[in-house]
C-alpha cells in the first residue's frame, strides 16, 4: 500500500482527506505530520493560498521521501476585502485560537447587515512528490455569515458560515453533509486524479 503524507497536525483534515480518499476508492494508507514529530512546522510565507499549500507539500515531501498532500484553507469575507485570508488561522494574532478569531471577526463584522455579510471558504490543495513534481487545485464553499454561532460540529469558522441553500451552519452539519460540499472536499476531490496519476492507485 502506497503511503502519503498530509502537511498537517490537524486531526479534523485528516480524518476529513481519509474519508474522501476512501470515497474515491484510493488505497493508500495516509499518515499524519505527527507520525514525523522531527520535522519542524513549515512557515506559511506565501501570499496566496496555492503557495503556501505548495510550500507544506514540498517541504514534507522532501524531509519524508513520501509523496505528500497539503492544503492551505481560510474564511474570505466580501465587505473585508477578502480578509482574513490566508491569515484566518492567525486573525486574533496567535495561530490556531479559533475562539478568539471567530470572536474578533464577529465584532469586527458586529455593523453588517445580513444583506452585506457574504463570505466564503477557500482551499488549496497541493500533492508534492520528493522529486519536486506537483499538482494544486482550490475548490470554494460560498455562503453568508450569520451573527452568533451555532452548532458544535467542525473547527474554525464553521459556527457562523451558512451555506448557500442552506438553513444550517457548517457546524451544524454531519460530517458527511460538509465533505460533499465543503471548500476542502471540493479541493482533495479534485486532486483525487492527480494522485492516481502520480502516485498510482
Amino acid at each position: 500500500m502506497t503511503r502519503l503524507i498530509l502537511a498537517t497536525r490537524n486531526a479534523g483534515k485528516i480524518t476529513e482527506l481519509r474519508a474522501i480518499l476512501a470515497a474515491a476508492g484510493l488505497p493508500h494508507e495516509l499518515l499524519g505530520a505527527e507520525d514525523y514529530p522531527d520535522i519542524p512546522d513549515v512557515k506559511e510565507t506565501g501570499v496566496t493560498f496555492a503557495e503556501n499549500a505548495l510550500l507544506k507539500a514540498h517541504t514534507l515531501a522532501r524531509a519524508t521521501g513520501l509523496p505528500a498532500v497539503a492544503d492551505d484553507s481560510g474564511l474570505c469575507v466580501d465587505v473585508l476585502g477578502g480578509a482574513p485570508g490566508i491569515f484566518s488561522a492567525r486573525w486574533a494574532g496567535r495561530h490556531g485560537d479559533d475562539r478568539a478569531n471567530l470572536e474578533l471577526l464577529l465584532a469586527q463584522l458586529s455593523d453588517i447587515d445580513m444583506p452585506h455579510r457574504g463570505a466564503h471558504f477557500a482551499c488549496a490543495a497541493a500533492l508534492a512528490l520528493p522529486d519536486g513534481t506537483e499538482r494544486v487545485v482550490e475548490g470554494r464553499l460560498t455562503g453568508t455569515l450569520r451573527l452568533s454561532p451555532h452548532g458544535t460540529g467542525g473547527f474554525g469558522y464553521d459556527p457562523v458560515l451558512q451555506p448557500e441553500g442552506e438553513s444550517r451552519t457548517c457546524a451544524e452539519l454531519s460530517p458527511e453533509e460538509k465533505n460533499a460540499i465543503s471548500h476542502r472536499g471540493k479541493a482533495f476531490r479534485a486532486l483525487v486524479p492527480a494522485v492516481r496519476e502520480l502516485v498510482g492507485a
